[in-house]
């Protein structure tokens, strides 16, 4: 194995990059191209990948996915500074669990994004 790019299943594509592009992530790749009516796309941020796509686009493929946003998952991020950028994105976003350092040693911190997903930012510090 080599590496692990979730592809989330959203309702609004553009809210979802929106919301993305605010805790600094960029947009890497879209289908189509270019236009309004986006059905997939890659953000990245330093070596996290996600790939997004809307449930519309899914059809009737995949009946085991769920159509509705959220998940019974976490994303666990790993990263450098993570009281910076706590502080650059806690007035953005709805902050599910403030800053705090973990009984295993980790400062981390946990968020809401648009589609009801949870996730966690870590640091060993």
């Amino acid at each position: 194995m080599e590496s692990l790019s979730p592809n989330i299943f959203v309702d609004d594509m553009n809210a979802t990059i929106d919301f993305y592009k605010s805790i600094g992530f960029q947009v890497v790749m879209t289908v189509p191209e270019t236009g309004p009516d986006l059905v997939w796309a890659m953000l990245v941020n330093g070596d996290v990948t996600f790939m997004f796509q809307t449930f519309a686009s899914l059809g009737d493929e995949l009946p085991n996915v769920h159509r509705s946003n959220g998940g019974s998952l976490l994303f666990y991020i790993k990263l450098k500074k993570i009281r910076a950028f706590f502080e650059l994105i806690s007035e953005k976003v709805t902050v599910l669990k403030p800053l705090e350092t973990t009984f295993y040693g980790a400062t981390e911190f946990s968020i809401l994004d648009n589609n009801n997903y949870v996730l966690t930012f870590a640091e060993d510090e």
